[in-house]
């Protein structure tokens, strides 16, 4: 049996940047290891695997090592193939996910998906976090539905933080947002997930769901604008929408083939 995949570089307008997400259309579902398996192969941060349904499609995201709830880049990835490649009908779809539904639509080279907000609240700071950023100052630690969030006081301090990723992993959570105001978008962020398989994410959707209501509340203006700081970088365009987020991006095919599974 062979499986098409394509290769998408996700929230950027150019190859080589943004966060690589490799998609798997298929027409029913397989084997909950073969996914896994594939996207162990892939060595991504993502591979997602979508079938149709009557009006809409359902999609599932995987690391190297698990299966995730969510995950936004390939979504927009699995949009962009839908969409741009397989040339679907209309200015919408809907995917079927463990988080409930999720739309995406497309206007020009802009695909905007609409998630869920996170829940997030003021937390204490687990130890294995403190002993982490000992020589940074934590102006705020907040702790949404899968993850913590650090707010930082400057970009320059995002950008120049080093983690001990070892101490890291030990922190009970998907993974760690760490955040601060921009100097030329509204906020700056980065992400670091090795509990999943992933030491530092190139650009994480999922992650605006916290980062936007919390920059929204705290600049009070819905519509913002965003940047992560990873070495490849990721540009997003979000709003929020009540108990919902808009996380506007742009991708672009890096490669499409076959996955020979016999």
């Amino acid at each position: 049996m062979t499986l098409p995949i394509y290769q998408i570089d996700a929230f950027t307008d150019h190859l080589f940047s943004g966060n690589p997400a490799a998609v798997v259309p298929l027409e029913s579902w397989i084997s909950d290891e073969a996914m896994l398996q594939i996207a162990a192969e892939n060595n991504l941060a993502e591979t997602a695997f979508y079938i149709p349904t009557e009006n809409a499609f359902h999609i599932r995201w995987f690391t190297p090592t698990i299966e995730v709830d969510l995950c936004g880049h390939a979504t927009l990835a699995a949009a962009y193939v839908i969409f741009k490649i397989l040339n679907y009908e209309g200015d919408s779809i809907t995917f079927q996910s463990r988080s409930g539904d999720l739309v995406v639509k497309s206007d020009g080279d802009w695909l905007t998906l609409n998630f869920p907000v996170d829940v997030y609240h003021v937390a204490v700071p687990p130890p294995a976090l403190v002993e982490s950023l000992s020589t940074t100052i934590m102006l705020e630690v907040h702790k949404g539905k899968t993850d913590y969030m650090v707010v930082l006081d400057s970009e320059e301090e995002v950008a120049n933080l080093e983690f001990d990723i070892i101490v890291l992993s030990t922190i009970p959570a998907r993974g760690i947002i760490v955040t601060a105001p921009g100097n030329d978008v509204d906020f700056v962020s980065r992400f670091f997930a090795p509990q999943s398989g992933i030491d530092e994410d190139p650009v994480t959707g999922s992650a605006h769901t916290t980062l936007i209501p919390y920059w929204a509340e705290k600049l009070s203006k819905t519509k913002l604008t965003a940047r992560q700081l990873s070495k490849r970088g990721g540009y997003l365009q979000c709003e929020l929408d009540g108990e919902r987020v808009n996380i506007g991006g742009q991708a672009r095919l890096y490669l499409r083939g076959e996955i020979d599974t016999e």
